[in-house]
């Protein structure tokens, strides 16, 4: 595994750990959680990342009728 894959999932699984108060002895789960979640994100192919992030910054607004 790359040292950035790595870091991430680090960071991601601090973050689960957190938001769940910190309990003890969970820490394979928060592990194994964060690199599927950061595996399935990597596997979304590039394109329908661009739909979503060009869909989601027009969300919200409505076109004015002439």
């Amino acid at each position: 595994m790359d040292t950035d894959k790595h870091k991430r999932i680090e960071q991601r699984a601090y973050a689960f750990w957190l938001a769940e108060g910190e309990p003890h002895g969970r820490h394979d789960e928060h592990w194994h959680r964060a690199a599927r979640q950061l595996d399935a994100e990597e596997a979304v192919p590039l394109s329908d990342k661009r739909k979503k992030r060009q869909g989601s910054a027009g969300q919200g607004r409505k076109k004015s009728k002439k």
